[in-house]
């Protein structure tokens, strides 16, 4: 047994055992990866006909690799079958090359599993507006454990990119608008995927969703200060609070640097500062994209050195500026040995924390146990997940929850008998499944028709689709409209089709010139209001639309952010209210279509002004916004001192109620203002929250323990400070619903605050 072997030795002992014994050429086939055979007429990733070569395995794998790339997730193949190749070509690694160091095998996980048959949550963006970190922790180790067993090693998720312009197409993998939902729901997801074993990748670090014009992959204009107090914070919550084990850089270059080169980004901050021991693994192709995108490189091998140097130790998805071109130039004296001893020691760690190099590991299932990746138990959480999701923005109170006699209904839309409407663009059935019609979806997706008829057996529903998501198609408004004035209640369910690469409304390279829904569908509203019929209007997306129009006269709406596999069911609930609607808004619903970018947290010039522009950016819906089917009161506000250091701590806390006469969940939000700073600062800021379920005339008391520290900010220095003053803290149900607020002082000197700083405000609720 090789002393690397030996599980008894301390890690940093067997890797430099290990180091000792490769050559160089060794070393630098760990910092590659190798997708074998891709399916190169596909579209999972940019420029993937460019750059993937459908790399011959024997050359691959010759010396060892760093990773292999989705051998579940490229093409077409069953849990079992997957398994399998997987197994062969770490057993390859093992018996034909010198050392036998297997690689690990990484695969997308964003709404789950990517592969056919496995389970598809509902979208991060539907994650976020559970306000749910627990739930979501829940769904993430399950996620893990599909992965783990049939060999996976690592997830590229979550997304902790804030979402700062809603046109921009990833907006439904993004956890929301505000950095600490960002950050509590998305630390959650990496706790959750690694207590199953398998590596979480923090993406995509940083500046990604900031892109001008809200187009993918184009330059971030953002200053230091919203980089230090916006984008950064959830990545240094999943590192610090979280353990993250790997962080995926960003496509972008922010003020010109493109991430991929950027030493204070990838290593100043996230590891000298935050503390990072994991690996930085490059996005797919994003070191080739320095030279020929960002060109800042006039080859793959200065590609590769500026990369490596700045802090990125492992390039995907397969080998172009890590192989013999990295290899010449550290022989030709272009860089030092030591930055691929570096990255090598980083990969070579994370294996043997992975168990990959412990003496008797071996790829072969330990069972031939056919696996299942969509069993009761995922569906039960996926369930879970869609009905903490859906919010309910208005209601008459008439039409919601449907009565028990209802008539007839028109249900309408093109998302109305659409199953992949639930699904986000990584979803396999969206991702890959367009190119083999053959095989469906590939699991069971009921679509909302499929589901309310379930639900509401005794009534007459007729479905009309009115007009595509897409196009100028009007010819089905007619029936729509016949169908609606001879209903007594119509539906319309209007939204997204999920996508890569303008291949849909929503996803990746999926980007929007507005905010207005896609196609007629807006139009198909109102014609469908035409009947005279009370409406329900659906909104089933990726990404939140002006409903200024389209809601006007609705007797009720409600959002769901793409709620994935068990979506048909959970929206039927709520409609039918044998759901009670909790979920809560991650991003602000606009009213007009323009006027964009628009995010909550702004400062007062960054929001409505009377007198200063005539463009009116005050949101229709709130971030935080979210009805019940019961009402829930607020009061017995206290707050343990009304002064405390810039070093000290908060108590606060209220009571709230339900008042209803129906079971229920609120979430209790706790916001800041801080009303003269250094430099202009956000009218609201989340700092706290917690969902709170309560039967009829319940009530509990909620308690934040708010330390000095949240209120930190980057200030005119460029360091972040606590500063003496006023501060406004608000409680209620969402940003625009403030029930209960205080004014307190924080008092002493300035403070200067690093990365030891609290990142949370812990909660209890009696």
């Amino acid at each position: 047994m090789h002393p690397w072997h030996d599980p008894t030795r301390s890690t940093d002992e067997r890797v430099k055992e290990l180091m000792a014994a490769m050559t160089l050429r060794e070393k630098i086939a760990q910092l590659g990866s190798a997708w074998i055979s891709a399916d190169n007429d596909g579209d999972v990733a940019p420029m993937q006909d460019v750059f993937a070569g459908g790399t011959d395995e024997q050359t691959a794998l010759q010396h060892g690799i760093g990773h292999l790339t989705r051998v579940f997730g490229t093409a077409p193949i069953s849990p079992d079958e997957g398994r399998r190749v997987l197994a062969e070509r770490q057993r390859h690694l093992i018996d034909n090359t010198r050392l036998g160091i297997p690689a690990i095998a990484h695969e997308e996980c964003l709404t789950g599993f990517t592969t056919l048959g496995a389970s598809v949550y509902p979208t991060p963006l539907a994650w976020g507006a559970t306000f749910d970190p627990d739930l979501v922790e829940q769904m993430a180790a399950a996620i893990g454990r599909d992965m783990a067993a049939v060999g996976v090693h690592q997830g590229l998720s979550p997304v902790l990119d804030v979402v700062r312009d809603h046109r921009w197409g990833r907006v439904e993998e993004t956890l929301g608008e505000d950095p600490y939902l960002v950050g509590m729901v998305g630390t959650a997801y990496v706790r959750g995927l690694q207590s199953a074993g398998v590596v979480a990748t923090l993406k995509h670090f940083a500046g990604y969703s900031a892109s001008r014009g809200a187009r993918n992959h184009a330059p971030v204009s953002a200053g230091p200060r919203e980089l230090a107090d916006v984008i950064l914070p959830p990545f240094e919550m999943a590192v610090r609070e979280g353990g993250a084990g790997s962080v995926m850089n960003s496509y972008t270059d922010v003020d010109g640097v493109p991430v991929g080169a950027d030493e204070t980004l990838l290593t100043r901050i996230l590891r000298e500062h935050w503390g990072f021991d994991g690996v930085v693994v490059s996005d797919y192709w994003s070191i080739s994209f320095l030279e020929t995108m960002h060109r800042v490189a006039e080859d793959p091998s200065r590609a590769g050195a500026f990369a490596l140097t700045a802090g990125i130790d492992v390039e995907l998805p397969d080998t172009r500026c890590y192989g013999d071109t990295l290899d010449r130039l550290v022989r030709e004296g272009g860089i030092a040995e030591e930055l691929v001893d570096r990255a090598v020691r980083r990969v070579l760690r994370q294996k043997i924390e992975l168990g990959l190099l412990d003496d008797g590991w071996r790829p072969e299932p330990d069972t031939e146990t056919a696996v299942d990746l969509d069993p009761d138990s995922n569906r039960t959480l996926a369930r879970r997940l869609a009905e903490r999701s859906v919010v309910l923005l208005a209601n008459d109170g008439d039409a919601l929850p449907l009565a028990a006699d209802n008539g007839s209904i028109a249900l309408i839309g093109p998302c109305a008998d659409d199953p992949r409407a639930f699904l986000g663009c990584y979803s396999y059935p969206n991702h890959v499944l367009p190119r083999h019609p053959e095989l469906g979806l590939g699991i069971e997706v009921p679509s909302l028709a499929d589901a309310l008829r379930a639900e509401l057996p005794g009534t007459s529903i007729r479905h009309e689709r009115g007009c595509p998501i897409t196009g100028d198609d009007r010819s089905g408004f007619a029936a729509a409209t016949e169908a609606a004035a001879e209903s007594d209640l119509a539906v319309v369910v209007v939204g997204d089709r999920a996508g890569m690469f303008g291949g849909g409304t929503s996803g990746e390279g999926c980007d929007a010139p507005d905010l207005a829904l896609p196609g007629v569908q807006a139009d198909l509203v109102a014609a469908v209001r035409s009947a005279g019929t009370p409406v329900v209007l659906v909104v089933v997306s990726g990404r939140p639309y002006a409903l200024g129009g389209p809601a006007d006269g609705a007797a009720a709406v409600v959002q769901a952010f793409m709620p994935g596999e068990e979506g048909g069911s959970a929206l039927a609930g709520v409609l039918s209210g044998r759901v009670t609607p909790s979920g809560k808004l991650p991003v602000q619903v606009p009213a007009g279509p323009g006027a964009q970018p628009n995010t909550y947290l702004h400062p007062p010039l960054g929001g409505s002004s009377d007198g200063i522009s005539n463009l009116d950016t005050t949101p229709l819906f709130a971030f935080g916004h979210g009805l019940s089917y019961t009402e829930f009161g607020y009061d017995e506000l206290t707050v343990d001192a009304e002064s405390v250091p810039t070093d000290g701590e908060l108590e606060i806390s209220c009571v709230v109620r339900n008042n209803g006469d129906r079971a229920g969940t609120e979430t209790v939000q706790l916001y800041l203002d801080d009303p003269v700073a250094q430099v202009a600062r956000p009218v609201t800021q989340l700092v706290g929250f917690a969902s709170v379920p309560l039967e009829p005339g319940q009530s509990r008391r909620v308690t934040f323990q708010l330390h000095a520290d949240r209120t930190a900010y980057t200030g005119r220095s460029g360091e972040r400070i606590v500063e003496p003053g006023e501060i406004h803290l608000m409680v209620g149900g969402s940003s625009a619903d403030v029930r209960l607020q205080r004014t307190v002082h924080l008092t002493g000197e300035t403070r200067y605050v690093g990365s030891d700083r609290r990142l949370t405000t812990p909660v209890r609720v009696a």
